[in-house]
């Protein structure tokens, strides 16, 4: 009996073996050829799934978004306090354990290598910004946020710290470590929300 093969689930699986080989060798290592050797596979099954190298790049990006969409959708739908729910988001955003550092590294190297390449550039599509100012206007909702601010200049003020952070933590892991940048976003939201909405050590560990 001829074996049945997950499509889907080996379409993964190159896209795991891509993130690795970026990871190892960055994208000038990313070729057909390295990926394909990695995931165990030949060139030609390879091909099967992905007709370019660019569209294996496009499914391989799109599969890191959605596992973080789906971590900060499962915060999203929990029962934590407003301020906590969005510190917790924000710490899915930024790379702060061995998971999220591995996703973060691969997508800066992916928005760095295709930024000329308009036609399958969607990291400038992203949702970051809009995430950033969804959050803000949750807490504004439900009176966690200071009154009288300026939602559109401290969306981008948030979204530069975010991406600033994020960016830091890959260059300088030793310095920007997770207990730092808890620290860093914790002072930031503290000083745009209301008095006493941040009790110390709370979110001890980021959780």
């Amino acid at each position: 009996m001829p074996k049945i093969v997950d499509h889907e689930n080996r379409k993964k699986q190159i896209a795991e073996a891509t993130w690795k080989v970026i990871l190892e060798q960055g994208m000038e290592g990313a070729t057909v050829r390295n990926i394909a050797k990695e995931a165990g596979l030949s060139l030609g099954a390879l091909r099967y799934y992905f007709s370019s190298q660019d569209e294996l790049f496009v499914y391989a990006m799109k599969l890191v978004k959605e596992n973080a969409t789906e971590r900060i959708n499962k915060i999203a739908y929990s029962g934590l306090p407003p301020f906590e729910k969005v510190m917790a988001i924000l710490l899915e955003v930024v790379p702060v354990n061995p998971e999220t550092m591995a996703e973060m590294e691969v997508w800066f190297a992916y928005v760095f290598y295709t930024r000329h390449k308009e036609d399958i550039f969607e990291a400038k599509k992203d949702e970051i910004f809009k995430g950033m100012k969804s959050l803000l206007l949750y807490l504004q909702e439900h009176q966690v946020l200071a009154p009288k601010l300026d939602i559109e200049m401290e969306t981008e003020r948030l979204y530069a710290l975010i991406d600033g952070l994020a960016l830091h933590a890959l260059l300088e892991p030793q310095r920007m470590q997770k207990e730092r940048i808890i620290k860093v976003i914790q002072y930031h939201m503290k000083m745009i929300c209301v008095d006493g909405v941040l009790v110390e050590g709370r979110m001890k560990d980021g959780e």
